[in-house]
């Protein structure tokens, strides 16, 4: 898994490529959400247009990032989520859980409420 970050109207945008299956992809995540938490970043989008591949511990990682900022009064969204991947989430109903976007823009202004 491969992130570059970059900020949009005080919204972090974490744009992720490759296969998010864990080992220590899991890691990375988390200290670089822990990070953007420290210094009060707190609005997160992950771009998944790029992700081919989402394993169980790739969920979790989300899950994870998602639990963190939630318990900082922060939160995570998804962006440009495959039909793959969100078959994945209706599975494990965790499509009831995370936001996703198919726009940047929506995903963004859906931050308006913080």
């Amino acid at each position: 898994m491969k992130v570059q970050t970059r900020e949009r109207d005080g919204v972090i945008i974490l744009d992720l490529s490759g296969k998010l299956m864990g080992g220590p992809d899991a890691d990375y995540f988390r200290d670089l959400v822990l990070g953007l938490v420290e210094k009060g970043l707190k609005k997160v989008i992950v771009n998944l247009g790029d992700v081919k591949w989402v394993n169980s511990t790739g969920v979790g990682i989300l899950i994870t990032g998602y639990t963190t900022l939630r318990r900082n009064k922060g939160d995570l969204k998804l962006l440009h989520v495959s039909s793959k991947i969100q078959s994945i989430l209706y599975v494990t109903k965790l499509n009831l859980i995370f936001e996703c976007f198919d726009s940047e823009e929506t995903a963004i202004r859906s931050f308006e409420k913080y």
